[in-house]
């Protein structure tokens, strides 16, 4: 009987299942660098703050007759999505990608605005299973597909540069970076 050919079929599978997930390792790992900055900045928008002066308003005004001056002050015609007063002085409006906050005594008015970052957004959203639905099995077979490559690309050489030789020793080393790094996280941070 014919012994099977593992590292033939071990090879074609790590090498065509590695071809077929180059699109989304890309999405995940240019997304998943972006997230982890988050701290230094926002990922998915771009937020440009803008400040300009109209005419003070009068902060003892009922809050509808502020919104209404307001619009008016700052030539708006469409509906906002909400408005709001943080405070006695502060006077808030939102619209889709735009806030206006005006300081009613002085009339100095912030507006922020708020867009996608074209692409990265999406690649975020794919990260982050915003879909859901059938992306959720997608992504789940993507995951497989990540632990059978890592697996499979274990027996792809043969000899001292393989698993029996120097491989083995990057192994560990491989599977030990992320235990000693969670043992230093949760005991030394």
């Amino acid at each position: 009987m014919k012994k099977f050919p593992f590292r033939k079929w071990n090879n074609i599978l790590h090498r065509d299942i590695g071809y077929l997930i180059v699109g989304l390792t890309i999405v995940y790992g240019v997304s998943g660098i972006a997230v982890n900055h988050i701290q230094d900045w926002n990922p998915n928008y771009v937020k440009k703050e803008n400040t300009f002066s109209i005419s003070p308003i009068q902060y003892t005004l009922p809050t509808k007759k502020i919104l209404e001056i307001s619009l008016s002050s700052l030539k708006i015609s469409e509906t906002p999505q909400n408005f709001f007063r943080p405070d006695s002085f502060t006077f808030q409006i939102f619209f889709e990608e735009k806030e206006y906050a005006i300081d009613l005594p002085t009339g100095n008015v912030i507006v922020e605005e708020t867009h996608e970052r074209k692409v990265l957004y999406e690649m975020n959203q794919l990260h982050l299973n915003s879909p859901k639905g059938i992306w959720t099995y997608i992504a789940d077979l993507y995951a497989f597909s990540l632990i059978f490559v890592a697996i499979t690309g274990i027996f792809v050489l043969k000899g001292k540069t393989g698993i029996t030789g120097r491989g083995a020793y990057l192994t560990v080393i491989g599977i030990l970076f992320p235990i000693l790094y969670w043992i230093y996280y949760l005991y030394f941070m």
